[in-house]
């Protein structure tokens, strides 16, 4: 086994680094504030190489393996969480539009992604339901010019924000289940759609919200995939988007545990570093071998994408295990902080707040915990089949 990265990997990592400390951390809380992402910071990271990474070139991507996008997330997030959903929504939705789009569209759409110039976001969650993702009820209806939409999404990512939508519409029946579900390419400023904005408890610049589609005529060529087949389609790509969320919330930890560490050696009581202290250093200690050995198994799973190989036991794995340490993590060291961690001026009160939402966001741990199961002993683990 080899656990160095090679030096094309380091200096993308080099970059992102550098992007992070000089353009994200100085204002990290600032974007909470404002509730937005500046498009200028966008424009920087595709200018840096640092949106969609890994797509293929023609598409305006750089053709990196899936490990180069967990390094420049993982830096990426250390400094703001919210900032690194772009980063990974750009590799996921735009390797969605890669693969299942018309040509002309994405070699159009997927290099503006790449600068920064566009955002996409993607719309599958309904308020009917978040885990039972593929019983949809948004309506797609057949025209002379395409399909008209008629529904709700909610609980997505960027959709204040985005200039377009891969929007989940049923065109077969209820009784078809995931077979009846297609996939659609919609500009957000169509005649007929229209968003909110949550009031949520964190990863607040992200802009999380709802898109009603009221009659929107979508023509026949945004159709992303083959008809009915987009539900099947898009799930292939969340084994690679949990891994990607497991480094993002390992990052945010892993920064304020570097902070603790610090702050344990500085702050003194009865006349020595707190450090002196097993009581204070055993749980960093802990918390630092759990944080590399989550940190491992998120690689390990892009690893496994690259090498073509089976993942989604990892990738859930990564996704139900990663979220929940890191909000233990950082709220251990909030705690041993004292009294200061707990004011809004450190910031380990927003990473707190942040990394919770992807305890639910992308599949919670009970669905992640039954996917490992169905994958060691098939179905006979999944109650509904």
């Amino acid at each position: 086994m080899d656990f160095t990265f090679s030096e094309e990997q380091e200096a993308f990592r080099d970059v992102a680094r550098r992007f992070a400390a000089e353009k994200l951390a100085p204002d990290f809380q600032q974007r909470e504030k404002e509730g937005k992402i500046d498009r200028t910071l966008l424009k920087e990271m595709g200018a840096l190489g640092l949106l969609g990474t890994d797509l293929p070139e023609k598409f305006g991507g750089l053709g990196q393996n899936s490990v180069t996008s967990g390094l420049i997330t993982e830096a990426i997030s250390a400094a703001d969480l919210s900032v690194s959903y772009a980063q990974l929504l750009t590799s996921l939705n735009g390797s969605i539009v890669c693969n299942y789009a018309r040509p002309e569209i994405a070699i159009e759409l997927v290099p503006q992604l790449c600068r920064g110039e566009k955002m996409l976001a993607l719309a599958l969650t309904e308020p009917a339901g978040g885990s039972d993702a593929a019983n949809l009820k948004l309506k797609a209806r057949r025209s002379d010019k395409g399909y008209v939409l008629n529904g709700e999404k909610t609980s997505i990512s960027m959709a204040a924000q985005s200039d377009y939508s891969l929007i989940f519409a049923r065109t077969g029946t209820q009784e078809q289940g995931a077979r009846g579900v297609s996939c659609f390419l919609v500009p957000l400023d169509a005649p007929g759609v229209s968003r909110t904005t949550f009031d949520d408890l964190g990863s607040i610049a992200v802009g999380r919200g709802s898109i009603f589609c009221d009659d929107v005529e979508v023509p026949a060529e945004y159709m992303v995939g083959d008809e009915g087949e987009g539900f099947r389609q898009v799930m292939k790509g969340f084994d690679y988007s949990r891994a990607l969320i497991g480094l993002q919330v390992l990052a945010a930890a892993g920064q304020s545990l570097q902070e603790t560490w610090q702050q344990v050696q500085e702050r003194h009581a009865f006349g020595r570093p707190i450090a002196k202290y097993q009581g204070v250093t055993q749980p960093l200690a802990e918390a630092d071998t759990m944080l590399t050995a989550a940190t491992l198994l998120c690689y390990k799973t892009l690893w496994l994408r690259d090498n073509g190989m089976p993942h989604t036991a990892e990738a859930a794995m990564c996704k139900w295990w990663a979220p929940k340490l890191a909000f233990e993590i950082i709220h251990q060291c909030l705690l041993l902080h004292g009294h200061s961690g707990y004011s809004k001026d450190l910031p380990h009160q927003q990473r707190l707040r942040d990394v919770l939402g992807l305890q639910i966001g992308d599949g919670t741990a009970q669905i992640q915990k039954m996917i490992i199961a169905r994958e060691r002993i098939g179905n006979v683990a999944v109650p509904y089949v």
